[in-house]
């Protein structure tokens, strides 16, 4: 009797084991089918996760990167200009031109004038400059010019600066003092530095003109002038001049020279001006031709029958006109 009941008992215990077995592998059963369910929308997660990483990485830029490397950099057509970048864009482009419209007009036609300031370099007529006047002992009135002596000591050194290599040579400068007094002078030399820009050196025979010589040291203002009793212009060609190489002098002109030009096979032929006052060609090209002269103010003569014949002063006849 008693071991029959122990007998039950025992198979009581194997029956709720076997339930409680049971019921845990059917719990255990369900977990994994949730996890199974879940699994998908982690890796959607997941991947929106990294997706949203990369994009916060490029708009932060390469600093931004926790590794430190640079993210893919952009196309310049799909990234905009920053403020500074646009504002430096606009600086750097050039400004446009005005409009002829929007031009001041002028009382001299912009063809002539440009061609006149061209000619005339720093010393044009009809202005006046302020200078200072200085006194030297010309001797017999030779000088950078190259002309030789002068008849008429009433000449002056012109300032390097505005002697610029000798276009200021056989110009007609008148000179007035504060004083009232003046005088006209021509140009046959240069002064070198330190003589400043506006500055005559006056022959001692000018400076009387003007004041004591003593005075050393005079302001003064000046102007081209062209006078009315100079003759007429000349001819000179260097020593050693010859059809294969030549340097042409003129002399006596009554304005400023600006050009010398000689004949060629296919025209004119501009030589180029020496700082002692001699236009040069150095191949010989149109040396013995006819010769084109031009002053500042645009005059154009042209001499002919003019022979190659050194350090002889030969007549032309022709003069500019008066201004």
């Amino acid at each position: 009797m008693q071991e029959s009941r122990q007998a039950a008992r025992q198979r009581r215990r194997r029956r709720r084991l076997m339930v409680g077995s049971t019921a845990g592998l059917v719990v255990t059963g369900l977990l994994v089918c949730l996890a199974i369910a879940m699994q998908p929308d982690r890796k959607d997660d997941a991947a929106r996760a990294a997706a949203t990483a990369v994009a916060d990485s490029q708009e932060a830029g390469p600093s931004s990167s926790p590794t430190g490397s640079k993210s893919p950099t952009p196309s310049p057509s799909a990234v905009s200009a920053s403020p500074k970048a646009k504002a430096k864009a606009r600086a750097k482009k050039p400004k446009a031109a005005a409009s002829p419209s929007a031009r001041k007009p002028s009382s001299v036609s912009p063809g002539k004038a440009s061609s006149t300031s061209s000619l005339a370099g720093r010393i044009r007529g009809k202005v006046t400059y302020p200078g200072v006047a200085t006194v030297y002992e010309a001797g017999v009135g030779d000088g950078a010019c190259s002309y030789g002596p002068s008849s008429d000591m009433m000449i002056a050194a012109m300032n390097t600066t505005d002697y610029e290599t000798s276009k200021a040579c056989g110009a007609y400068v008148f000179v007035r003092a504060a004083n009232g007094n003046s005088v006209t002078v021509r140009i046959t030399n240069e002064c070198p530095l330190p003589c400043a820009p506006g500055q005559l050196d006056l022959s001692e025979q000018a400076f009387a003109k003007l004041a004591p010589v003593s005075t050393g040291r005079l302001a003064v203002t000046w102007s081209l002038v062209s006078p009315s009793s100079v003759g007429t212009i000349s001819i000179r060609y260097k020593i050693g001049s010859s059809p294969y190489w030549c340097g042409i002098q003129a002399i006596g002109h009554r304005n400023p020279l600006a050009r010398l030009e000689v004949r060629t096979g296919g025209g004119w032929r501009q030589l180029a001006r020496t700082d002692y006052n001699y236009f040069l060609s150095p191949d010989g090209t149109g040396c013995g031709k006819a010769i084109r002269l031009t002053d500042i103010y645009g005059e154009q003569l042209t001499v002919n029958g003019i022979a190659v014949r050194p350090d002889v002063v030969q007549s032309t006849g022709l003069q500019f006109a008066r201004h």
